[in-house]
Order: structure tokens, then sequence, then C-alpha cells
């Protein structure tokens, strides 16, 4: 990445933060966006504490140009969050695409003096490949809950049949998936 650029994204990075993390919370309902983005103790708003500091690492990662391993814990830990709530996989994944439009805007005026054109579609591509992971992190998220919601399933079924005498000495445990971690 162009060293211009990356100065650029340095000395704009907490205002980029700030328009990512707002994107992000107006993604919720009036009432939750309100408390995400205003309640500041991370023990009150554990999701907004997650959110702020992920995306903070997400862009420093990027910016610096570091694998994204070095990020991917807090992209998990926002990911998590998203694949739990009612949101379908385009809903839940579009906060990392949110980023390219609010660096648009962020760096409007050198991208009109066609100061950044490369370093920005480099930049962009990095998104498009966190994306990618995200939806992969996505994915994986999602069958575990399924996977739980199933076993779960599976227990109750047995333990009604149990309840009833219609079912014979089977061990729970065969109803259950054997590779969990």
């Amino acid at each position: 990445m162009e060293l211009f650029f990356r100065d650029l994204l340095k000395e704009r990075k907490s205002a980029i933060v700030e328009k990512w993390f707002d994107a992000i919370i107006a993604t919720y309902p009036m009432d939750t966006s309100g408390f995400l983005k205003n309640q500041r103790d991370q023990f009150a708003n554990p999701i907004g504490h997650t959110f702020s500091n992920g995306i903070e690492s997400i862009l420093s990662t990027l910016i610096e140009g570091d694998t994204f391993a070095e990020g991917l814990p807090f992209l998990e830990d926002i990911i998590r969050v998203r694949a739990i709530q009612d949101f379908t996989p385009a809903k839940a994944l579009n906060f990392i695409f949110m980023l390219k439009t609010i660096v648009r805007e962020e760096l409007e005026k050198e991208i009109r003096l066609g100061q950044i054109s490369s370093a920005l579609l480099g930049f962009e591509s990095k998104i498009d490949d966190l994306a990618l992971l995200a939806f992969d992190i996505y994915v994986k998220c999602r069958e575990q809950i399924y996977e739980l919601k199933t076993d779960e399933l599976k227990r109750m079924t047995f333990t009604l049949l149990k309840k009833a005498n219609l079912m014979s000495e089977i061990p729970v445990q065969e109803f259950e998936h054997n590779d969990q971690k």
C-alpha cells in the first residue's frame, strides 16, 4: 500500500472508526441502536464494546497490511454476535462492505484529485478478502448453532419418548453430534 494512502488512513482512522461504528449500529432497531451507541460501559453493553474494539482492530490490520490472522479474533467476535442475531447472511456481513463507502467518503477530496486511485483499489480488494473470510466464519457459527438446536431437539424427543415408555434404553449420546469441539 502506498505510504501516502496509509498515512491518510492513519490520520483519519478515528473518524473512519466512528462512522463505521455508527453505520453498524444503524442496522439495529432504533431503541437497540440508541443503547448500543450511548452506553459506554463494557459490562452493561458488551455488544457495543465488542464492535467498537473489533472494528478498530480490523481497520488497523487493514491499514498496516498485516495478515488477517492478527485481526481475526476481533472479526470472529463480531461475526459470532451477528450470526446469533436475527440477520440474514447479507445483512450480518454487510458491515464489512460499509467500510468501503466510509473510506471513500472520508477521502473524497484525495480521490477526486486522483492521488490515491491505485492504493484505494488495493485497499478495497483487501476488504473483499476480509468479507470472504468473514463469510467462512459466519457459516461455521451458523452450523454450530444449528447443531446445538438439533441436539437439544433430539434430547427433548428422547426424554419425551422415555417418559412415555416408548423408548428402550439407548443412551442419549447416540443421538448427539460427535464432532463438537
